[in-house]
This record gives C-alpha cells, sequence and structure tokens, in this order.
C-alpha cells in the first residue's frame, strides 16, 4: 500500500490521500464540478498549480475564480498569456517582471525601437484570446541556474539574466504556455482555455527594478475573466468609480487643494473638508475616551536618535526625507508617531496597577512618495494617522486586543463598509525584521488565538507584518465592492526592549511591557478618500459640510428663513439661507449639485403655519413638516449617525 498523508480542508475534516495526490485529483475526490472550476489550490498558506504532487500531510483549499488566491493564479497567467500576445506581434520584445496586482496584472516589457500605444490595445486583445483559445496547458520544469542563464544569455534578455542571478540554484522553474517560456515560481491555472474575456487597461513607463538610473520599460495593464459577462460588469463598475473619484469630488465639493506653492503631495484641507475631518475625528475621540484613551500631543520633528533607537532610521530610510541639521543635532520629519509614545511612557516610573497605558494622538506624519506615486488624498507626503499605543502585561494583550477589535470594527460598521480580515505574519527572510524570533512565534500565537476566540473569518498573509511585529489587518469593501486595507492592530514586543521599557510588577520586580500599535482610520487622509468615493460625496447627514439650505421663494420671506435658521444653528445644525436672486428651481439645482442633504423651500403657508416643504437629496418633494417636528427628526438622523442610501 502506497504512503498515505493527511490532507486537512477548510471545514477542519481531514481524508487520507496517497502520497504525492495532485491538487486536481484532490478536488476531484469532492466532485467534478470542483474540479472543472479549480484554479489552484494553497496547501499551508503556499498556492499550487493543480498538478503539483502534494508530498506531505498539510490544510488545503480548492482555489476558484470566487477566491482571491483563485484571481491571483488566474491573473498571473493572463500575465504569461499577454507576453505571448506581445512575442508573436512584436518578436524583438524583450520581457522583465509580469505579476498578478489586486485587479488584474501588469507586464513591463522593452520593445527596443518600437513604441506601442493604446491603439494597439484591441490588436493585442485579440491575440490573446486567439492564443487562449488554443487552451495551452501550463507545463512547469525546474532548471538549473546555468540553463536558466545560458537560455535568456541566448536571447539577450538582461532583465531575466539580472533576476536569475540572484537566485540560488535548484530553486529555479520555467513554465511554458504554448510558445511562450518564461522565468517563474508559478502558480498557474491549468490551461489558457479558461480565459474567456480580456481588457488592457493603461500603459505606463516603468524604470528596471525602481531604479531610475535603468532602462525604462513598458509596463502594459489588463485584467481577464472567465467568462465576458464578468467583463461587462467590470467595465461598468469602472466607470461607476469614475464617477466617484475623490479627486474630482473633492474639487467639485471643495474639499481640499494641492497647491503647488504649498508642495505636491501635501493637501490642504478646505473649510468643507475640514468639517468632514473634525467630524470623523470627534467621533473616535468619544469612542476612545468610553474606552480609557488619554490624548496626546507630539512634535513634527524628532531627534535623528529617536529614530535610530526605534529603527524606523534606517528600516523605512527610502521613504524618509533627508534629515535635518540644527545646532550640530539632526533631526527628521516625523515618519511614525510610535517613538514620540514610547518615550511619553518613559517620563515616569510605571507599576502594573497603571496598565493598560492607551495614549492616542491625531499625529501627523511625512514621508517620502516620489512624484509619479501622488494621487490626490490617497497617496500623500504629509498625513495624519489616528495613532495609538497601548502598553499593557502579557496578561491584558489578548483582552485589549479584543477590545481593539471592537473598536475597530464599530468603526468600519458605521460606514456600512463590510471587513475581511488578514493576519500579517513575517516569512522566512528574517532580514526585514526585527526582534527576538521567541518573540515574534509568541506574538503570532497570541494574535492567532485572538483571532480565534473572536471568531473572526480571517485568512494568514506570510511576509506582510511590520518589521517590528506582526498585525491584525482590516480590508474594507466599499459600496462598488472595491478592496482597501485601513484599520490595523499590531502586536509589538520589539520597541519595549528597543527604548528599554519596563514597569514594576506585583513582584516588585522590574518586567517589559508589550505594546498594542492600533490605527482603525489609518490615515485620515487616505480613509476620506475612501469614504468620499464609498459615499460618491452623498455623505451621511452628521458628515455633511452643510447639512441643511433654506430657500425662501423670494426675499419677502427672508427673514421666516433666517428664524429656522437660527433655531437650526442653535441645534448645532450647519445650516445657510439663499438668498441670491436667482430662480427656486435653479437654487434647488445648486443645492442638489453640492449634494447638500436637506432643503427646505419657505413661503406664505410655511410662515403662517410654523411649517416648511421639505426636499431630500435625490429623492425630491418628502412633504410639508411642522418644523419642530423637522429639528427633532433631524436631530435623531444626526446623533444617530443614520446612512443614505449609496
Amino acid at each position: 500500500m502506497p504512503e498515505q498523508i493527511t490532507i486537512t480542508f477548510p471545514d477542519g475534516t481531514e481524508k487520507q490521500f496517497p502520497k504525492g495526490v495532485t491538487g486536481r485529483e484532490v478536488a476531484e475526490s469532492i466532485s467534478k464540478g470542483l474540479a472543472r472550476e479549480a484554479l489552484s489550490i494553497t496547501l499551508d498558506e503556499e498556492i499550487m498549480d493543480l498538478s503539483r504532487p502534494i508530498e506531505n500531510d498539510g490544510s488545503i483549499t480548492i482555489n476558484t475564480w470566487d477566491t482571491d488566491d483563485g484571481k491571483y493564479t488566474f491573473w498571473h497567467s493572463s500575465a504569461h498569456l499577454l507576453a505571448e500576445a506581445v512575442q508573436e506581434l512584436y518578436p524583438e520584445a524583450k520581457f522583465g517582471i509580469g505579476p498578478p496586482i489586486e485587479n488584474g496584472f501588469y507586464y513591463d516589457i522593452d520593445f527596443g525601437d518600437q513604441t506601442i500605444s493604446q491603439n494597439d490595445f484591441e490588436k493585442i486583445e485579440n491575440k490573446i484570446i486567439e492564443l487562449a483559445r488554443n487552451k495551452s496547458e501550463f507545463e512547469r520544469k525546474p532548471v538549473s541556474k546555468q540553463e536558466a542563464l545560458e537560455f535568456y544569455q541566448e536571447r539577450d534578455n538582461e532583465y531575466k539574466v539580472d533576476l536569475i542571478e540572484e537566485l540560488e540554484d535548484g530553486n529555479i522553474t520555467f513554465y511554458t504556455q504554448g510558445n511562450f517560456t518564461d522565468l517563474c515560481r508559478g502558480p498557474h491555472i491549468p490551461d489558457t482555455g479558461r480565459i474567456k474575456a480580456v481588457k488592457l487597461t493603461s500603459l505606463a513607463g516603468a524604470y528596471w527594478r525602481g531604479d531610475n538610473d535603468s532602462e525604462q520599460l513598458t509596463r502594459i495593464y489588463g485584467i481577464t475573466f472567465p467568462k465576458q459577462k464578468q467583463l461587462k460588469q467590470h467595465i461598468k463598475r469602472v466607470e461607476e468609480a469614475k464617477k466617484r473619484d475623490h479627486k474630482k469630488l473633492g474639487k467639485e465639493l471643495e474639499l481640499y487643494m494641492i497647491d503647488p506653492m504649498v508642495g505636491q503631495g501635501l493637501p490642504v484641507w478646505l473649510p468643507n473638508g475640514t468639517i468632514i475631518r473634525r467630524e470623523l475625528e470627534a467621533f473616535l475621540r468619544e469612542e476612545q475616551k468610553k474606552r480609557g484613551y488619554e490624548e496626546v500631543i507630539t512634535p513634527h520633528i524628532g531627534n535623528l536618535d529617536l529614530y535610530r533607537t526605534s529603527g524606523h532610521f534606517p528600516y523605512y530610510r527610502e521613504s524618509q526625507y533627508n534629515p535635518i541639521n540644527v545646532d550640530d543635532e539632526e533631526y527628521l520629519l516625523k515618519p511614525m508617531n510610535c517613538p514620540h509614545h514610547h518615550r511619553i511612557y518613559s517620563n515616569k516610573l510605571h507599576s502594573y496597577r497603571d496598565l493598560p497605558l492607551r495614549l492616542a494622538e491625531f499625529g501627523t506624519v511625512y514621508r517620502y512618495e516620489q512624484s509619479g506615486e501622488l494621487s490626490g488624498l490617497s497617496r500623500v507626503r504629509g498625513f495624519t494617522q489616528d495613532d495609538a499605543h497601548i502598553y499593557c502585561t502579557h496578561e491584558q494583550l489578548k483582552d485589549e486586543i479584543k477590545n481593539v477589535i471592537d473598536l475597530t470594527e464599530l468603526v468600519f460598521g458605521t460606514f456600512d463598509m463590510p471587513v475581511d480580515i488578514r493576519l500579517s505574519f513575517r516569512d522566512d527572510n528574517e532580514e526585514k525584521y526585527g526582534g527576538k524570533s521567541e518573540f515574534w512565534d509568541r506574538a503570532e500565537q497570541e494574535i492567532k488565538e485572538v483571532a480565534e476566540e473572536e471568531g473572526l473569518d480571517y485568512t494568514i498573509g506570510r511576509g506582510e507584518a511590520s518589521f517590528y511585529g506582526p498585525k491584525i489587518d482590516f480590508i474594507i469593501r466599499d459600496a462598488i465592492g472595491r478592496k482597501w486595507q485601513l484599520g490595523t492592530i499590531q502586536v509589538d514586543y520589539v520597541m519595549p526592549e528597543r527604548f528599554d521599557l519596563t514597569y514594576v510588577g506585583a513582584d516588585n520586580e522590574r518586567h517589559r511591557p508589550v505594546i498594542i500599535h492600533r490605527a482603525p482610520f489609518g490615515s485620515m487622509e487616505r480613509f476620506c478618500s475612501i469614504l468620499i468615493e464609498h459615499f460618491a460625496g452623498d455623505f451621511p447627514v452628521w458628515l455633511s459640510p452643510k447639512q441643511v439650505q433654506i430657500i425662501p421663494i423670494s426675499d419677502e420671506f427672508n427673514e421666516y428663513a433666517y428664524q429656522c435658521a437660527a433655531k437650526l444653528q442653535e441645534k448645532n445644525v450647519r445650516v445657510d439661507v439663499d438668498t441670491r436672486s436667482e430662480q427656486v428651481g435653479g437654487k434647488i439645482r445648486d443645492a442638489e449639485t453640492s449634494k447638500i442633504p436637506y432643503m427646505l423651500i419657505v413661503g406664505s403657508d410655511e410662515e403662517t403655519d410654523g411649517t416648511v416643504s421639505i426636499r431630500r437629496h435625490k429623492e425630491g418633494d418628502i412633504g410639508t413638516f411642522d418644523f419642530s417636528e423637522f429639528i427633532s427628526n433631524l436631530t435623531a438622523e444626526i446623533n444617530s449617525k443614520e446612512l443614505p442610501n449609496h
């Protein structure tokens, strides 16, 4: 009898298989339908081809199009198919890298003396579909380092040679489909026939390996689907996303501006945007106060030694501004709030009775982003984090993590944003991480235990940890289904060592606290960019810069309009009276364009009866109400943070 291995399925079921069984055979053992839909497997967090033999016990997930790992595999193979199409159409082209990305894939290509434009996309797309119909299988072949080098040296491809020179012999594989062979570790879908629809989306320049002194390649972005209907749905979502673009709405609604005299990537909040920012901060401040947080304020710069101690310098050297020399000392624009908070903790000796200590700050930090990567509020050089650091004992750690999870879920639930959870752990590249291995193992185990105890539906992302600790990442989905990584909870055993943080325990001895780093919003700028697009600028009333616009039908009713406005202002409602010499219809259109939630139309009947005629943004006339009733309903809607239909 052949040697048996144990495969564990996502529901915890275990099943015995012969050693060397393939992922396809495992899928077939469940159902032929699943085998037909399967694109790859994930075995103990490694995505693998369906044809790869499984040699050891492990936990398995069968990846279909409906899974993230399935889409990853599908788009990885699509990048290879794009390269094959380009090879057929442009035989002199040389290929760099072609990875899957969050929505689709790209390939960096050296076209030599030839140039291409988006006018060539249709020709390339047609060739991709033509090649896909060949149903070419993706064949994996291990090769020696020497074989790999000779293969690409013969083809005069210096980019692949550059990559191979850094690889270890014995760990190099090629994949071939049709007439195209590529240096690749996989995984891939069974055959190209799964790819039914393609759309090349954009072109960009990309320096080889991000080095401005190296060759600039042409990056072709694309996306593919297993059904034509899915491509049509995607195109519709893209069009909807354009309407919701926060850069467009930010300008139209006068929320923020980027001014070249102020500097690229340094947003200036206009009055309307400032209202939204302050409301968000007030919301979180109130929730933090209930949970025992204490707020602090720290400087925008710090002595370079502070960041050397923390490790942010040099770990994040490439994303920081150059040090500033002042009085024979070096200072750095603050890249992180954490080190400042650690020094606040060190300001006095703490007893175990003082813990947990929860320090919170809306702290502005600065990171250098290349100008080509800057985008509205979503990629900036100066931004504010809703940072907090919790200093606690080992015994308090799990309860504190649970409390932060509860707060983070409350925040995203308030905006009707569904959440996916990723536990971000380290990978095998130890140079990327600080601290002792045993601390990492302990922190990852504790995070996993909390996730299990809280019943979180999570995935594990190897290599996604911060340099000082594993974390829980909250990935939200907006109103049109796009995913954004926002809130994070990080467990840190490294900084207490680096900063020599201690507390006096019940045994009267010194002990190290554990630190939890947490930021539900993350970057306030980035969160606002997502919020603008999530609501398409139609904010819930509590966030709207202007909540009510009062429109008298003629000048003789201006006084009544101002009386109504004064009563609303007493309730802290943001209200304006439109007394311009315009037709009422024009004023209503302007209020609609400005996305003001409520318009109150007042005239003779309303003044006589003490009522208001109400129009709701996007809904139209909803009736005439007693003014005091309207105030009561409005304040209830604001206080409950009721959401609009979006």
